[in-house]
């Protein structure tokens, strides 16, 4: 799986042991920025990781900053992403499973590595139900139409 990845300044050090995982787990990933503890404007990283998810050369992509609810707006101003913020394994399920997420939010200051780990590994896992779930993301879509 090729996943896009990103974080402001303050989602640097999380961002790095996800790169450790996505490694492990045998995931091809481009890292669009941060790459310090200098800071960055974090709608300008989501907007790179969005536009590239988008294009199709990414299956999904990850943003990180301090609390994961900026760069969860900014990638969602994007056409065509579902970024979710999710703070525990079962909304990274849900986020998958019913919300069809291309876009896994997190952040650094609000979840453990450790938990962080589990439910980056959860999003990548699972996969979209459709049936039921194809009507309401396309009242979704018509939404971002409006």
């Amino acid at each position: 799986m090729r996943i896009a990845l990103g974080c402001d300044h303050r989602g640097l050090k999380l961002k790095q042991v996800i790169i450790g995982l996505l490694t492990e787990l045998g995931h091809d990933y481009q890292d669009f920025g941060g790459y310090s503890s200098d800071p960055v404007d974090y709608p300008d990283i989501a907007k790179q990781v969005a536009e590239a998810v988008i294009s199709g050369k990414f299956e999904h992509g990850i943003l990180i900053c301090s609390s994961g609810i900026g760069m969860s707006i900014a990638a969602n101003k994007v056409k065509g992403i579902n970024a979710a913020l999710c703070c525990d394994i079962f909304g990274a399920e849900r986020a998958r499973r019913h919300s069809n997420a291309n876009i896994l939010c997190l952040g650094e200051d609000s979840v453990e590595p450790g938990a962080a780990l589990d439910i980056v590994k959860v999003y990548l896992s699972s996969t979209f139900e459709g049936g039921r779930h194809l009507r309401r993301l396309e009242k979704i879509r018509n939404l971002e139409a409006a």
